[in-house]
C-alpha cells in the first residue's frame, strides 16, 4: 500500500523541476557558445636601434588605446618602454624583486624641481612623511592627510561633499598618523583642501601621494592634459611619456589587460592572461615584427595549479574520512555525506575563488558543474524551506545571468564575473549546509552570545575603518566591509529588540551593568552611525543612506507591530505613503527647480531630463534602450531562448551591466514576461523570510523557557531585518533600472555579479532561514 505524500512533496517536486530547467538553460548557452580566438602569445621582434608603437588591434587589449605604448631599443640593446600619447598609463612588473612601477610617476626628493603650466615647484624637504615645497609665493606642507598653505591647514573646498568636509575635519583635529590618507592634487582656480590652485590646469592635472612612505607625483593622463615637465637625469621631460627600462620586466599592465613579459634577445614575448579581446576566426591585421600564435577558446579548460588540484584532494579526503566516521561510530551515513558533501563543497569553492583571483580558473562547462553540484546541495539540505528553495532558485537565475554576459562578450573578461558568482555560490552554500547540519553539544549562553556579538561589531567597525583608510567605495582588497557591516547590524540589532521585548521575563541577569549592558543599548546605534558615515565619506551617491532608512524603518515596524504600538504602526505607514507621495512629486518636478541643489543635484538633473545630460546620463539611456527593444517576450521574441550564447553588444554597453544594471541585461535578453516571473520569486523569497519570522515569533510566545523565548525572538528579528535589507535592494536596484528613481549604485541580491554581498551577507541569511522551524516542524 502506497503511502501519503510527504507534507511540502510537492513544493520539493516544483522546486526540483524549476532548477533542473534552469541548470538546461545554462547547459544550453555553454554549448552554444560561438567559436572563438585569441592570442594566447604575442611576439614582437625588434633590432637595436628601433622603436614601435602598439595599441588596442596589436595587444589585443580591449580597454588600450589605439597608440597606447611605444617599445625603443638602445644601441646596446636594451629595451625601453613609454606610454606613446599619454591618453592612458602603464604598469610594469618585474620578476626579481617583485617591485611594481608605473609610467607617470617621479620619486620626489629634496631640490628636485617640476612645472606644470607656468606654475613652479621646488621640493624642499621629502623625508619623515612630510613634503614641503614651495611655488616662489607660498611655502606647502602635506603629510599625506592635511595640506598647509604658509603654516595654516587649508579650509574645504566649496563645492565638497558632507563626507570630504568630515574627513577634512577629522584630519585637522587629530595627529598625522590617525588621519585618513587623501591624495594632493593640482589645477583649479582654487588652493582649498588637499588641492593647490594652479589656473593653466584643470584640477586633477597631477597629484602627489606618498608611496612606501616616498612623496612621489603622478601626471595625469587624457586627451586634455596639461604637460607635467619635472627633472630627470638633469634634463626637463614630460613626466607622461617618460621613458622606463625594461630590465628584468615580468609583467605589463595596458588599459585593464595584464601581459605576462620575458625578454630573449632580440624578442619580446608577451601572454595576455585577463581581459583579452576574442575574434571569430584566426586573423588579425598586424605590423611587420608582431606576430600572435592563436588558441582557442575552451570551456572545458581545468587548471593544472597545484593549489587547486590539493584542494579538491583535501575535500575529497575530508569527505571519505567523516564517512567513515559517521558511519562506523554513529551509523548515519546519511548525515556524513551531507556533511562532507559540505565540506568538499566549502573547500572547492574556496579554491575556485582564489583560482579566479590569480586568472587560473577553469573554463565555464567545469565551473557550472561545480555550481550545479552546490545548487541542488542547497536544495535537498532541508526539506521543505521556503527560504532556501526560492534562495536556491534565485541564486541559478543570477548565474545564468552571468553566464549569459560571458558568452555574449567579445572578452575574456566577462566570464569572470560568472566564475566568481559560481566560487562564491559553491562556497556559501558549503558553509550554509555545514551550519545547518552541525548542531552545538550544548547550546550557547546568552553572555556568550553577547561576547560574539560584541566582537563581530568590533570586526564591523574596524573593517569600515580599513575601507575609508585604505580603500574606495568599490571596496578594499577586493572586499566590500560594508556588507559584512549590515549583518552586524542586523544580528545587532535584533538582539537588542529580543531582549527589550522580553525584559519582563528574564529576570534580574537581563538588567546588569556594564558592558553587556552598553552592547544592548549603544552598539548597534554605533555601528548604523559608523556606516552612515562610511556612506558619506566613501560613496559617491546617496543610496546606501536610502538603503539604511529603508532597513531602520522595517525595524521600526516590526517592533511596533511586535510590540502591540499601534501609533507608531501608523505613523510608520503614513510615512511610507508620504515617501512615495514624495517622489511622484519629485518625479513632476522641473529641472530648473533643482539646479541649484547641492546634494546629489547632478543626479537628480539627469533623472528628471537624460537627453540634456547625455554623457553623464548615458547609464540611464543606454539601460532604457536595452530594456524597450526587449519588449514583453525577450529581443528575439522567445523569452531569450534563441539568444542564449549569442553576443549583445548593444547591453553589454551599459556600464555596470553585470552589476547595477544587470536587471536592464535581463529585460533585454528574456523580456518583461520573464520579469514578472522573477519578481514572483522574489516577492516568495521575502514572503518565505518573514514566514520563517513569524513561526519563530509564534514559537516564542509559547516557550515555556525564558533562553528559548529569546532565541526565538532573536531568530524573528533577523530574518526580518535581512527581509528589509534584500527588499532595499530590490527596491533601489529595479528602481534605478526603470528610472523610477534617480541612479543609484546597488547591486541587485542574487542577480548581479556575486561577491561580498553574497559570501557576507546573502548566506548567512539563508543559513538563518534554513535553521528556523519549517512549517512542518512549527
Amino acid at each position: 500500500m502506497m503511502g501519503a505524500p510527504r507534507p511540502g512533496f510537492g513544493l520539493g517536486m516544483l522546486a526540483a523541476a524549476a532548477l533542473a530547467l534552469l541548470c538546461a538553460l545554462q547547459a544550453l548557452a555553454v554549448l552554444r557558445m560561438p567559436s572563438a580566438f585569441s592570442p594566447s602569445d604575442i611576439t614582437i621582434t625588434l633590432a637595436p636601434g628601433h622603436t614601435i608603437e602598439l595599441g588596442r588591434a596589436e595587444l589585443a587589449a580591449p580597454q588600450a588605446d589605439p597608440r597606447h605604448l611605444r617599445l625603443r631599443r638602445d644601441s646596446a640593446g636594451r629595451w625601453f618602454v613609454a606610454s606613446a600619447s599619454g591618453m592612458q598609463g602603464l604598469r610594469i612588473e618585474h620578476g626579481a624583486d617583485g617591485t611594481k612601477t608605473r609610467s607617470g610617476a617621479l620619486a620626489l626628493q629634496a631640490g628636485q624641481r617640476f612645472q606644470l603650466g607656468a606654475a613652479q615647484y621646488t621640493v624642499e624637504t621629502a623625508h619623515d612623511g612630510l613634503l614641503r615645497l614651495q611655488d616662489g609665493a607660498h611655502t606647502w606642507e602635506y603629510d599625506g592627510a592635511l595640506l598647509r598653505q604658509d603654516g595654516s591647514a587649508q579650509s574645504a573646498c566649496p563645492q565638497s561633499s558632507l563626507g570630504a568636509r568630515l574627513l577634512g575635519f577629522w584630519n585637522r583635529i587629530l595627529p598625522a598618523f590617525l588621519g585618513f590618507e587623501r591624495p594632493l592634487g593640482f589645477g583649479g582656480n582654487l588652493s582649498c583642501a588637499t588641492t593647490i590652485g594652479n589656473p593653466d590646469a584643470a584640477p586633477g592635472s597631477a597629484s602627489i601621494a606618498f608611496v612606501d612612505g616616498v612623496p612621489t607625483v603622478f601626471a595625469a593622463s587624457g586627451s586634455g592634459r596639461v604637460p607635467l615637465l619635472a627633472e630627470v637625469d638633469g634634463l626637463p621631460a614630460d613626466l607622461a611619456l617618460r621613458e622606463l627600462p625594461l630590465d628584468d620586466v615580468s609583467a605589463l599592465g595596458v588599459g585593464r589587460t595584464r601581459l605576462l613579459a620575458a625578454i630573449d634577445g632580440d624578442t619580446l614575448r608577451l601572454q595576455p592572461v585577463s581581459r583579452v579581446a576574442l575574434f571569430p576566426d584566426t586573423r588579425a591585421e598586424l605590423p611587420e615584427g608582431v606576430s600572435w600564435r592563436w588558441a582557442p577558446r575552451n570551456s572545458w579548460l581545468l587548471p593544472a595549479s597545484t593549489p587547486w588540484a590539493g584542494a579538491f584532494a583535501l575535500a575529497s579526503g575530508l569527505l571519505a574520512g567523516l564517512l567513515a566516521w559517521r558511519t562506523v561510530f554513529r551509523k548515519q551515513p546519511a548525515l556524513a555525506l551531507r556533511l562532507g558533501a559540505g565540506v568538499a563543497l566549502a573547500i572547492a569553492g574556496f579554491a575556485l575563488l582564489l583560482a579566479v583571483r590569480a586568472g587560473q580558473a577553469p573554463g565555464a562547462a567545469p565551473t557550472l558543474l561545480l555550481a550545479w553540484a552546490a545548487l541542488w546541495y542547497g536544495l535537498q539540505l532541508r526539506r521543505p524551506n521556503a527560504v532556501l528553495t526560492t534562495g536556491v532558485l534565485l541564486l541559478a537565475g543570477g548565474l545564468l545571468l552571468q553566464l549569459e554576459l560571458g558568452t555574449a562578450a567579445t572578452d575574456t573578461s566577462w566570464m569572470r564575473h560568472f566564475q566568481k558568482t559560481a566560487a562564491a555560490t559553491t562556497l556559501g552554500l558549503g558553509l550554509t549546509g555545514l551550519a545547518g547540519l552541525l548542531k552545538a553539544r550544548r547550546p550557547a549562553s546568552q553572555a556568550q552570545v553577547e561576547w560574539t556579538l560584541l566582537a563581530l561589531a568590533c570586526c564591523a567597525v574596524v573593517a569600515l575603518l580599513v575601507q575609508v583608510g585604505w580603500g574606495s567605495e568599490t571596496g578594499v582588497f577586493d572586499l566590500q566591509p560594508v556588507e559584512f557591516a549590515k549583518l552586524a547590524l542586523t544580528v545587532l540589532t535584533a538582539h537588542c529588540i529580543a531582549l527589550g521585548l522580553g525584559a519582563g521575563d528574564t529576570g534580574s541577569s537581563a538588567r546588569k551593568a556594564g558592558l553587556l549592558r552598553w552592547l544592548r543599548l549603544a552598539s548597534p546605534a554605533l555601528l548604523f552611525i559608523v556606516l552612515l558615515a562610511v556612506a558619506l565619506v566613501q560613496v559617491d551617491d546617496y543610496s546606501p543612506l536610502i538603503l539604511l532608512l529603508v532597513w531602520g524603518a522595517a525595524m521600526l515596524l516590526a517592533w511596533s507591530l511586535a510590540a502591540r504600538q499601534r501609533a507608531a504602526t501608523v505613523a510608520l505607514c503614513l510615512l511610507a505613503v508620504g515617501v512615495i507621495g514624495a517622489v511622484g512629486l519629485l518625479r513632476a518636478t522641473s529641472p530648473d527647480d533643482i539646479a541649484h541643489w547641492n546634494f546629489y543635484g547632478e543626479r537628480f538633473l539627469v533623472w528628471l531630463d537624460p537627453a540634456a545630460h547625455p554623457h553623464t546620463g548615458q547609464q540611464l539611456l543606454l539601460g532604457a534602450r536595452a530594456i524597450l527593444a526587449g519588449g514583453w517576450m525577450g529581443a528575439d521574441g522567445v523569452f531569450g531562448l534563441a539568444a542564449l550564447g549569442a553576443s549583445a553588444p548593444d547591453a553589454l554597453a551599459i556600464p555596470a551591466v553585470q552589476d547595477d544594471f544587470a536587471p536592464s541585461f535581463f529585460l533585454n535578453r528574456h523580456g518583461l514576461l520573464a520579469a514578472l516571473g522573477l519578481w514572483t520569486l522574489q516577492a516568495l523569497f521575502l514572503c518565505a523570510l518573514l514566514g520563517a519570522a513569524l513561526r519563530a515569533w509564534s514559537g516564542a510566545a509559547g516557550a515555556r523557557d525564558f533562553r528559548h523565548a529569546w532565541q526565538a525572538r532573536f531568530r524573528c528579528f533577523v530574518l526580518c531585518g535581512g527581509a528589509a535589507f534584500v527588499f532595499g535592494h530590490f527596491l533601489l536596484s529595479w528602481g534605478t533600472n526603470l528610472s523610477f528613481f534617480p541612479i543609484m549604485g546597488q547591486p541587485m541580491s542574487f542577480l548581479s555579479a556575486g561577491g561580498s554581498h553574497l559570501l557576507f551577507f546573502i548566506f548567512p541569511l539563508l543559513a538563518f532561514g534554513a535553521a528556523a522551524p519549517s512549517s512542518k516542524e512549527s
